[in-house]
């Protein structure tokens, strides 16, 4: 299997882990306060990253890795569960699934800009149009407009496609476990204090669904998905590897009609199917590294 398969392949099931994380969000949100669901999760995550970079007697991170570890804490462990968990207070998971089908694009974008990856002419057009029918159906379903959680939404995106682009880079020298978990370790000092009190102001009671939720987005949504997604990204390219995020929408419209029981309409599955093959004709486009 070439780089560019097992990258692809990796990022795929990173991407499976990563499409039930709205779903599982916005049932957590519904009961626990929406900034605890985003820094708790992270909080535990931390926890087991410690334990795994102990087993693993990793060194701790050279001065030229804590900027990108840092940066990819911004982005993925604190900015994109802040905003997202927010939005989801507010509008459907299928919802915030069709408007994170921007995130591929804005992916590339901070690839090309901060690594000098160049993606030609035809990958940019199959990106530009994969986004825009998610764009599309996001406008669709909200009526011809956005709302206010969209805007949430969009900072989540911009601060995951950073953190994405970052620990991809830095995963090529470093492997993706260490990348996220030492990202986890670092936000430990500032997240943790933030939980506890958020903990003791709003309070913890919560049914056992609630808490089943938070458990998925912390352990899998926080720390194991990122294993398969910084190592497809790291092997097979940032821009071509995050182009499998536009599969997520619809898997996570998929999770939503099965885990919250919303709806999943014909309109949903055509938008899949347009998708996807726009994805499989990105993944054919040059890409120079």
């Amino acid at each position: 299997m070439s780089d560019d398969s097992k990258g692809m392949l990796l990022g795929a099931v990173g991407v499976a882990i990563f499409s039930l994380t709205l779903p599982f969000t916005r049932m957590a949100v519904a009961e626990l306060n929406p900034v605890f669901v985003a820094l708790g999760r992270a909080v535990v995550a931390a926890v087991l990253a410690a334990v795994l970079l102990w087993r693993m007697r990793a060194s701790w991170p050279s001065k030229a890795q804590i900027k990108p570890l840092l940066v990819s804490a911004l982005g993925c462990v604190i900015g994109f569960p802040l905003f997202s968990s927010i939005a989801m207070r507010y509008v459907p998971a299928s919802h915030g699934a069709v408007v994170l089908g921007i995130l591929p694009l804005a992916t590339a974008i901070f690839a090309a800009l901060r690594f000098k990856e160049r993606p030609s002419a035809g990958f940019w057009i199959m990106a530009i149009i994969g986004s825009g029918l998610v764009l599309g159906f996001a406008l669709q379903q909200g009526g011809g407009a956005f709302q206010m959680a969209d805007l949430a939404l969009f900072a989540a995106v911009v601060l995951a496609a950073m953190g994405y682009a970052e620990g991809g880079r830095l995963a090529q020298s470093m492997g993706g476990q260490q990348v996220i978990s030492w990202s986890l370790v670092l936000s430990m000092p500032l997240l943790l204090p933030v939980t506890v009190w958020l903990a003791w102001h709003y309070g913890l009671n919560a049914s056992p669904k609630a808490w089943l939720s938070f458990t998925y987005v912390s352990v899998f949504s926080m720390f194991i998905g990122f294993f398969f997604w910084y190592k497809g990204l790291a092997i097979g390219g940032i821009a071509r590897v995050g182009q499998v995020q536009l599969l997520q929408p619809f898997l996570s419209l998929l999770g939503a009609a099965c885990i919250l029981g919303e709806a999943l309409t014909v309109t949903n599955l055509l938008f899949a199917v347009a998708v996807i093959a726009v994805v499989g004709l990105g993944r054919r486009m040059n890409i120079r590294r």
